[in-house]
């Protein structure tokens, strides 16, 4: 008679009769789950000691590198030399991450170092002025501040110093805010329906870069003046950006468009929409909550989050093209669409239930990236304007591109604003969000655990 009972090798084995199998550990490529307070603080400490030591707030004597005080400024004089520049549009949105990150941890070291170079360049600008003044006598980098030539040189920075100002009165920042605004809204070129353009790489030609490099400062300036006709400005380019570039059945920006084409290739660069992004939450965060077009914008900035979640990938990253799984996968984007979820939660308007697992799983690959040192793995170079997918495909990553760096401290300071003031758990080994605290005894999962 044929026997078939289970032999001893076989009832020892894992099987659905003698192991919960549903318990079993994921092989997760990154940690999942909800992150530990302090390690947020760790990297935001490790980007802080790295970028300090890499961007000298000094002046020096360009001969011999000697340091130069304010009252000595002559044009010999430049700004000391470090990896990143003072003066760039990407450091622009490191001052902001680090006012972000002093607000979300306390710690005032975040703050001076903003603080520290904003107030430098302000100062400085006068003397530099006039030397400049002389025939365009060459000044470096400070060109940029007393003589802005594109948005690019203006807006980031002016942002971040307005929302210096406005934390604190006694600033005098002032007359460089005054300096950056009057580029902006009366010298930046623009299509005939007022929308910021560029005679570049094509006449009439509109970057979806600048929603965020000329947008915010306009709001923000609404803010810092109480003078409405900002804000109405504000909308008024969020209306164009929108017309020009915005695929509504994608609810994704396309990152050029050329007034002359008859046809608008679709290309969604990562980090350009990364910056569309942050530009709605930035003017959000400006404009009173009766101002006409808020919700225009909120709407806006909704259907744009349902597009770039249904796109994250299973480690929580996003590509460089976002729609196009067969280019590499790009740290900067998602560090901006990471804070930006992660903010739009905070500030109530989108759902956590939905959407805080997102920036939960942006926060994890986004942490991968950024290793002991404080460098940023894997972000891409700074990247013109194509029409072909080769051109974003192929573009260069390198930890060196500073465009990945005040995304990522950004990103974790609102992270933390995010355990702060949400209720996430685990729950049948997935990170869920509640309206009230509940308890759960689920585990957290770690790469190498």
């Amino acid at each position: 008679m044929l026997c078939l009972c289970a032999t001893p090798q076989a009832r020892s084995q894992a099987n659905d009769s003698n192991t919960p199998l549903h318990l079993l550990k994921p092989d997760y490529r990154v940690s999942y789950g909800i992150p530990q307070r302090s390690e947020v603080v760790g990297v935001m400490g490790r980007l802080l000691k790295y970028v300090e030591a890499e961007t000298p707030a000094q002046l020096v004597d360009m001969r011999t590198g000697a340091a130069v005080s304010l009252t000595k400024i002559d044009k010999n004089t430049r700004l000391a030399q470090g990896g990143f520049r003072l003066t760039s549009y990407e450091w622009g949105v490191t001052y902001s991450a680090m006012l972000a990150a002093w607000k979300a941890t306390g710690d005032v070291k975040y703050r001076d170092y903003a603080l520290k170079r904003m107030t430098l360049l302000a100062n400085a600008a006068p003397k530099f002025e006039k030397i400049y003044a002389n025939g365009k006598t060459d000044i470096g980098l400070m060109r940029q501040v007393v003589d802005p030539k594109a948005l690019d040189d203006a807006g980031a920075i002016c942002s971040a110093m307005i929302k210096a100002q406005l934390d604190d009165s006694s600033l005098d920042l002032r007359s460089q805010i005054d300096r950056y605004i009057q580029y902006i809204t009366q010298r930046e070129h623009r299509l005939a329906d007022g929308t910021f353009a560029r005679n570049r790489p094509q006449r009439n030609s509109v970057w979806l870069d600048d929603m965020f490099m000329g947008v915010p400062a306009v709001a923000w300036m609404g803010r810092l003046t109480g003078d409405a006709t900002y804000y109405e400005e504000a909308l008024r380019q969020v209306r164009g950006f929108r017309t020009h570039m915005f695929v509504e059945d994608k609810n994704l920006f396309r990152h050029g468009w050329i007034e002359a084409a008859t046809d608008h290739p679709a290309f969604f660069w990562g980090r350009a929409n990364g910056w569309a992004l942050l530009s709605l939450c930035e003017v959000l965060d400006a404009l009173p909550a009766e101002a006409s077009g808020r919700a225009e914008a909120l709407e806006l900035l909704r259907k744009h989050v349902r597009g770039l979640a249904s796109l994250q990938q299973k480690d929580g990253f996003w590509h460089q093209l976002l729609d196009r799984n067969d280019t590499y996968l790009e740290t900067s984007c998602g560090a901006i669409f990471t804070y930006c979820i992660a903010h739009a939660i905070n500030r109530g308007w989108i759902d956590a239930v939905t959407y805080g697992p997102v920036a939960l799983l942006g926060w994890h690959a986004l942490a991968s990236q950024v290793d002991e040192s404080g460098r940023v793995q894997n972000v891409c170079v700074g990247t013109g304007m194509g029409f072909d997918p080769a051109f974003y495909a192929y573009r260069p990553v390198s930890a060196a591109a500073a465009h990945g760096y005040g995304p990522a401290l950004w990103a974790a300071a609102e992270i933390l604003q995010l355990l702060d003031n949400q209720h996430p758990k685990m729950n049948d080994s997935a990170v869920q969000f509640y309206s009230e605290e509940i308890k759960t005894d689920q585990p957290i999962f770690s790469v190498g655990e």
